[in-house]
């Protein structure tokens, strides 16, 4: 055929997404049977295919449909850290059991060092899985998009940055950090520090987005005495608040960005003195086993973890069911995200 006065070989995909005038991910799952297409879109890249005489590339569709019925959620944390932080147990149970209504095999990964992330991308490399899920990324990690490079479909739980070219499944960070500061201030307290997450994760950012949007909501000044940046452990929440005391013992009220780090806060709060919530009020994010657990019971956004799991898998699930030969030659396409909303449960801390 020609195109703009250009003799061509078989029609690309391209061509006849332009010619259907859709997306060449629509005109991919159109082609691979997915279901995820409505009835005009489809009727349109049916007849772009028939005018333009498109023939799907037979190795490529054969590659797609070589399927290995395993999925890996991969996390680059420690044994320790897996099984002492909720959030990750909530993440691997969501995902398990979307998986298992699918009949996908689950390979759980740790990546804790370069030599296992090697060994990692050679099992990638010889297409063990049909696909990844990515959890607790920082925001330099390259692995996202080697992932993507091989052809896998991939998503990741939260987000490198903000123009994330992943699929991913987000909750509302900056709304959580703005919720938790709101309601801090509405019961008066004027001196509230942040314990943030670190600050190559872009989750961590957001959530000190959202504590200074609170604060400037609340008409309160953003003092960088009040900022101390810990880890998402509870030794790090415990070295943050001490550095928070130390610079401003007048505080009387701390957003922790996790529960686990809150845990932390509380017991150097308990060793320096101060009551909870009577001189320091105290406020989590997750909702987790750990606060309801505290004493006093904590107040925390909660983040709907293992929903998150579940709607990780589903969308890789979907991913993996509309891989296009252009997706195996790992061509970029715009991808799906998910950001899920967040609520605060207010209890004893605060």
């Amino acid at each position: 055929m020609v195109v703009s006065g250009r003799q061509t070989g078989r029609p690309t995909l391209e061509e006849v997404a332009a010619r259907a005038g859709v997306g060449r991910g629509t005109v991919s799952r159109v082609i691979n049977g997915s279901p995820r297409v409505s009835e005009h879109a489809k009727a349109a890249v049916d007849r772009a295919v028939a005018e333009l005489g498109y023939v799907p590339n037979r190795a490529a569709r054969a590659l797609a449909g070589s399927r290995t019925d395993a999925v890996a959620l991969v996390i680059p944390e420690t044994e320790a850290r897996l099984f002492a932080e909720p959030y990750f147990l909530d993440i691997i149970r969501g995902v398990s059991a979307e998986l298992a209504d699918a009949d996908k095999q689950l390979l759980l990964t740790l990546i804790r060092n370069d030599k296992e992330r090697q060994r990692f991308e050679q099992y990638l490399a010889a297409q063990r899985v049909d696909g990844v899920l990515l959890v607790s990324v920082h925001g330099d990690d390259p692995l996202p998009d080697q992932v993507r490079a091989l052809g896998l479909p991939a998503v990741l739980n939260g987000r490198r940055t903000e123009a994330e070219q992943v699929a991913f499944v987000d909750s509302d960070n900056v709304g959580a950090g703005r919720s938790a500061v709101a309601h801090l201030a509405g019961r008066g307290r004027r001196r509230i520090a942040t314990i943030t997450g670190p600050l190559d994760m872009y989750v961590a950012r957001c959530r000190l987005d959202g504590y200074r949007q609170g604060l400037a909501e609340a008409g309160l000044v953003a003092d960088g005495q009040l900022v101390a940046t810990g880890d998402f452990t509870e030794e790090g929440g415990r070295r943050a608040m001490r550095e928070l005391l130390d610079r401003s013992p007048g505080l009387d009220a701390v957003f922790a960005a996790s529960d686990v780090m809150a845990a932390g806060a509380r017991g150097v709060l308990k060793e320096s003195g101060r009551r909870v919530p009577e001189d320091v009020a105290l406020v989590g994010v997750d909702d987790s086993a750990v606060a309801r657990h505290m004493d006093p019971p904590l107040t925390s956004v909660r983040q709907p973890i293992e929903e998150m799991g579940r709607t990780m898998a589903r969308l890789l699930l979907q991913e993996i069911a509309g891989a296009s030969e252009e997706e195996i030659a790992g061509a970029p396409e715009e991808q799906p995200h998910r950001v899920l909303p967040t609520e605060l449960v207010v209890r004893d801390s605060s």
